[in-house]
């Protein structure tokens, strides 16, 4: 099976016990945006009977969860086309529990989107009850073969138009749907953006451009970077490319940030943060870096790229604390401040306007909001 899903497909997102939450995230950014799939519900039982957006924090979007897979079809009406396993814990594996909700959906005759570390066409339980059933499992983050992966070769000097990488100051934080709502907004102001997804999520959802990194062999992983951002810029002859930032660079745990940056050699960054964060996501021993010393680090590691502004996740906060925060960053790091979700997407595309006045346009409001 490739990964182009029909227009019009169906689709249940399995995230037992997770909707909402970090480990949730493949779910959470589905539910928010799917090129490729029209999302019918979302399997949590712990919240059973609510409205995805509404736990989201965001405005009400009809996608109900649901106990079960059994709830999901009888909602659904009748069999959906997909399952979509919507959960990324940090073990990228299946427990025995969900093996046995992913052998329901192929037995009831549903295709299987997997974006695990866990390859289940790998497996050969799975792959034979997949061929029993007549239908089609894909590994998203299976990476392509040896033989096929690219090295770095400095083909990103050809990428004239200006890059951009969303990164953060931990995991789970919130980069894709940034850079997703960057993307939307710039767009809708006649800059045309691209999407170069880095991780599972993304391509899902329907990112045209896109590398699973943190499934590539250290070796390839710069070149499989540069390669993608290229075949999107001649692809596309975007004015502007968005990289779907992965992990931090600061992360004592994940390295994909140091190949986005080197693979890409990004033009600007945008940072994203959570100032009620206290202590890594996965990593409780760990205390969050400040701004401040992520943007020293990225400047320093990659010197020809340059922090453009701050995007705050407002997770555990008031919309007032939110507001203090943004005007706080803003003068700490002179440089502009917002919140993807809560705020007009006008100020994102301020940020880039303000880097890159090349791209024509003036900023919509001005640097601090009042």
């Amino acid at each position: 099976m490739n990964d182009d899903a029909p227009t019009g497909a169906t689709a249940v997102v399995y995230c037992e016990a997770n909707f909402g939450a970090p480990d949730g995230k493949t779910a959470n950014g589905l539910v928010r945006h799917s090129e490729k799939y029209e999302i019918l519900s979302v399997i949590d039982s712990t919240k059973s009977g609510m409205d995805a957006g509404v736990v989201l924090g965001d405005a009400r979007n009809g996608i109900p969860l649901c106990a079960d897979l059994v709830e999901a079809i009888a909602l659904a009406g009748r069999v959906p086309d997909f399952f979509i396993i919507g959960i990324a814990p940090s073990s990228g594996l299946l427990s025995t529990l969900e093996r046995r909700v992913v052998f329901e959906a192929i037995e009831r005759g549903m295709h299987i989107i997997n974006g695990l570390h866990e390859f289940l066409n790998d497996d050969p339980v799975f792959a034979l009850a997949a061929d029993a059933h007549g239908v089609t499992i894909l590994d998203v983050r299976r990476p392509r073969a040896k033989k096929d992966l690219r090295l770095f070769t400095g083909r990103i000097a050809t990428v004239t138009c200006p890059r951009i990488a969303i990164l953060g100051t931990d995991s789970a934080i919130g980069k894709r749907t940034t850079a997703t709502v960057l993307v939307a907004a710039l767009n809708d102001r006649g800059i045309k953006a691209v999407l170069v997804g880095t991780g599972q999520t993304a391509m899902i959802q329907g990112a045209r451009y896109g590398v699973a990194l943190d499934a590539i062999p250290a070796q390839f992983s710069s070149g499989e970077m540069e390669a993608t951002v290229v075949e999107a810029f001649e692809g596309e002859h975007p004015d502007i490319i968005v990289i779907e930032g992965q992990g931090a660079l600061s992360h004592p745990a994940y390295m994909s940030s140091t190949f986005i940056l080197r693979g890409s050699r990004a033009s600007a960054v945008i940072l994203q943060h959570a100032p009620a964060r206290q202590k890594l996501g996965d990593f409780p021993d760990f205390p969050m870096p400040t701004p401040a010393s992520e943007v020293l680090l990225i400047e320093t590691f990659a010197p020809y790229t340059k922090v453009i502004g701050l995007t705050i996740n407002h997770e555990d906060m008031t919309d007032a604390e939110v507001t203090e925060a943004i005007e706080r960053y803003e003068s700490e790091l002179g440089i502009p401040a917002t919140d993807a979700l809560t705020r007009s997407p006008d100020r994102l595309v301020d940020m880039v306007l303000r880097a890159f006045p090349e791209l024509g346009g003036q900023p919509s409001q001005p640097l601090v909001e009042g």
